[in-house]
């Protein structure tokens, strides 16, 4: 068609104008485009057809076939792998007793009678045991020397438990340090200043090309975070080479003993020690044969209320003496918090015999908080009040999850979850071993607890296929939880 025969110009400079008859033209033209193609692409090939030729040439239909699975290979994500991880091994003249931390308490010279008895109740409930690890510069005050809390014993103890992790699970891996791509730290009371990203980097002579990320304030559910954020990051290297990535979890004691007499933050005293995890990622293809693990998910679920997120909370007590408090509260936010992450991880590890009755309860429960809402506002209160309270149905993770790393946060915090997720003792046995070897050793703890489980359990044998859950908390407040597939 002759588009110009059929268009009247009547533009003038700088300016263009069309009549019904311009936009009628066009419209004709792209009509008599597309029935062309589709004579040309689809009529023409099936009349072929008809007289026993192929409705599209072999060599068409090996072209769409490779371009199908290469979209495939670009869409999809490339899996995560584990390819090795290391904990911290703290010397023996780190070690202390219950005993020598009541005495340590008590060469600090700040604290009450009253602050020592309750610490020393804390200590014998809070089912750690008599070795382990606290830093040497606050442990130096048993030996008639004054506790140091500097900068430069702080960053010293930093590079005593990083520097040995990151060498041996590199060693492991068996990785030079300049086959990094990804470095992630996390380390939430202790953020210097080069990072300790930067530390790594200069001690291990990484690439200038490394992407690093140094994370702080994120507490004890802080790893998963940065499993996460490198598996985000690996996802976007090379697609076909992938790449590495390094992510170290600890926490550093040395600035953060607390020297008031609240007791709300006479806590962390007792309970935190000196620790450290190293865990090496890949998402090349080539590495699958030779990985420890696979990623199979991670999810993270981040109240967002007032209430949740003063429940873990450094501040200063009223003696200006700094310190993280930890709320009464933090038992309820955190069962709320552990409630929604199970149940937005559920679909993705439970049979389906065990999601339906998830989804017919919380259907169940929809409809009667809605019927409430509409009862009340209608008046009728009393009527609404008589509603039945549809409890949560608590899945059996049991038939999806052969092993659980459940956050050594305390004795207390194991016993909750094993009663609430009804798993058996061999369940929780790597984190009650875990917190009795080496404390409650912020972020890193889970990974004491798949070593345990890797290396020594006997009741519960690690085999080949099993599934393995992480579960930690953290300031936020944050539940993350993470599950691995051994290989």
């Amino acid at each position: 068609m002759d588009l110009a025969s059929h268009v009247e110009h009547k533009a003038s400079p700088g300016g263009i104008s069309f009549n019904i008859e311009t936009i009628t033209a066009v419209v004709g033209g792209v009509r008599e485009i597309f029935l062309t193609m589709f004579n040309n692409y689809l009529v023409q090939p099936l009349q072929s057809a008809g007289d026993g030729g192929p409705i599209i040439e072999t060599h068409v239909k090996i072209t769409l076939l490779v371009l199908v699975v290469i979209g495939v290979i670009i869409t999809n994500d490339k899996p995560i792998y584990l390819m090795a991880f290391s904990t911290f091994k703290a010397p023996d003249s780190w070690k202390v007793s219950h005993a020598e931390i009541v005495q340590m308490m008590k060469n600090q010279n700040c604290f009450t009678e009253d602050s020592i008895k309750f610490m020393a109740r804390l200590l014998e409930r809070s089912g750690t045991g008599q070795s382990t690890a606290w830093p040497p510069g606050i442990v130096q005050c048993l030996h008639d020397k004054p506790a140091d809390r500097s900068i430069e014993a702080s960053r010293k103890e930093a590079e005593t438990v990083i520097f040995d992790i990151v060498e041996s699970a590199l060693k492991k891996a068996k990785l030079h340090p300049r086959e990094i791509d990804v470095l992630v730290i996390n380390c939430s009371l202790f953020s210097p200043t080069p990072s300790l990203c930067a530390m790594v980097i200069s001690k291990f002579g990484m690439r200038q090309d490394i992407q690093s990320f140094n994370l702080s304030g994120m507490g004890c559910g802080a790893s998963l975070i940065s499993v996460g954020l490198a598996k985000d990051l690996l996802q976007r290297q090379n697609r076909f080479r992938g790449g590495k990535a390094l992510v170290v979890s600890t926490e550093v004691i040395t600035p953060n003993l607390y020297h008031g007499n609240e007791r709300g933050f006479l806590l962390q005293n007792t309970l935190f020690r000196c620790g450290g995890a190293a865990i090496v990622l890949s998402n090349s293809w080539a590495d699958g044969r030779r990985a420890w693990y696979k990623l199979l998910h991670t999810v993270r679920v981040q109240s967002n209320s007032e209430e949740a997120y003063h429940c873990v909370y450094e501040a200063q007590d009223s003696e200006a003496h700094r310190g993280v408090k930890l709320s009464k509260e933090i038992v309820k936010v955190a069962g709320k918090c552990m409630e929604k992450n199970m149940t937005t991880i559920g679909p993705y590890v439970l049979p389906l015999s065990e999601q339906i009755p998830v989804v017919t309860t919380l259907a169940l429960r929809f409809v009667i908080k809605t019927v409430g809402k509409l009862l009340k506002m209608a008046g009728m209160e009393k009527l609404a009040a008589k509603l039945p309270n549809k409890k949560h149905y608590v899945p059996d993770f049991k038939r999806g999850i052969d092993h659980f790393c459940i956050h050594a946060g305390g004795r207390a915090v194991i016993d909750g979850i094993e009663k609430n997720m009804k798993l058996e003792l061999f369940h929780t046995e790597p984190s009650r071993m875990a917190l009795l070897n080496y404390g409650n050793t912020s972020s890193s703890s889970i990974w004491y607890e798949m070593e345990y489980i890797q290396d020594h359990q006997k009741t519960n044998p690690l085999k080949k296929g099993h599934r393995i859950m992480q579960v930690a908390f953290g300031s936020g407040f944050k539940c993350t939880s993470g599950v691995w597939l051994k290989l």
